[in-house]
């Protein structure tokens, strides 16, 4: 029998076992009849699923060690509830095996119901839940995005979308440029004030509740450039906004912040040039890391994805004259790749 279906047995009985607790503690009377769905699964080895019964509804989460570890899911969960953030309400774990029982916040991600009517009032929800979290004081024991975690990020470009996927290698000038490119991208991202960064802050892990947004995906937050999550909020993977407007809601929040005594820069065009280059930065990490799912891991449907990401660089390199150097290297490599038997 396959790995994960002896997980899902076990799952199975240990779903069983806190739900008795459940509704024991809770007064609920017996645990009804339930059935458990598949609710959703990602780019990791994390599965979702969703147990229904008599109208309650409880989101499960299969986290298999050794890949994945529950405990910074914990804590960044409960971290971020005393701001007020709507996040799972943890009723059962098992952080041994990788089991969670969650509150369910609902059924729509942002991504499922987002258009350009509702846009506005989505996106001012959460901007107003970033702006919660980013006023914490930085006080939890959560890594930082240091010099280390940036380039190791930049780094997943050359390795697996070059090296792997156009099956390239760096040439000693494009090396030289790469590394002057790296340079002025982390000391960009250093140079920004910091704050709590969720570092996935986007549609897709973004629920519609109540209260809106229910937030998910948080596991890997730091704390880092000001600048990072609204950035990300408004180009991710699988939506595109046209310029005009992602710069009228980046004006938005950076008012916002500014109110709330969130650090951002004083000058918006100072913050703009930073959430800019912090772009650029994310973006041709996700390239990698799409590029390495495909490869390492046998999932090749994100790397339809990967022509968003570029037009999102291009984009700001239009805008930027002092990426100039990675448009000729991005360059550079697409003929490459185009130039081979």
């Amino acid at each position: 029998m396959p790995d994960h279906d002896v997980r899902l047995q076990h799952l199975t009985v240990w779903l069983d076992e806190q739900l008795a607790k459940l509704f024991h503690t809770q007064g609920w009377g017996a645990v009804p009849a339930g059935t458990l769905t598949a609710a959703s699964s990602d780019a990791s080895f994390r599965r979702y699923f969703r147990w229904e019964g008599e109208g309650r509804r409880f989101i499960v989460m299969d986290a298999p060690p050794p890949q994945e570890n529950c405990h910074p899911f914990v804590e960044i969960d409960r971290l971020l509830a005393t701001a007020g953030v709507n996040v799972p309400v943890i009723h059962g774990q098992d952080l041994e095996r990788g089991f969670l029982l969650l509150s369910d916040l609902g059924h729509q991600t942002y991504l499922d119901v987002i258009d350009a009517d509702n846009a506005d009032a989505l996106f001012a929800d959460a901007i107003d839940a970033l702006l919660a979290f980013q006023q914490l004081p930085m006080s939890a024991p959560l890594p930082s995005y240091d010099v280390a975690l940036l380039r190791r990020e930049l780094e997943l470009f050359p390795e697996w979308y070059v090296g792997r996927e156009l099956g390239l290698g760096f040439t000693d000038a494009q090396l030289a440029a790469w590394q002057r490119i790296s340079a002025l991208l982390i000391e960009s991202a250093l140079a920004q004030p910091k704050v709590l960064v969720h570092r996935d802050y986007m549609p897709r892990n973004l629920m519609q509740s109540v209260p809106n947004p229910g937030v998910l995906d948080f596991q890997d937050a730091v704390y880092g450039p000001v600048s990072y999550d609204i950035t990300c909020l408004f180009k991710d993977a699988f939506l595109s906004w046209p310029r005009a407007r992602v710069e009228g809601w980046l004006k938005d929040y950076w008012l916002k912040a500014k109110e709330k005594g969130v650090p951002v820069q004083a000058d918006f065009a100072e913050f703009h040039r930073a959430s800019d280059l912090m772009g650029v930065q994310r973006h041709l990490k996700v390239i990698g890391i799409f590029a390495r799912i495909c490869h390492r891991d046998g999932k090749p449907r994100y790397l339809s994805d990967v022509p968003r990401f570029f037009a999102y660089i291009d984009e700001v390199i239009a805008r930027r004259p002092e990426l100039a150097e990675l448009d000729e290297l991005i360059e550079s490599l697409q003929a490459s790749a185009g130039a081979r038997p």
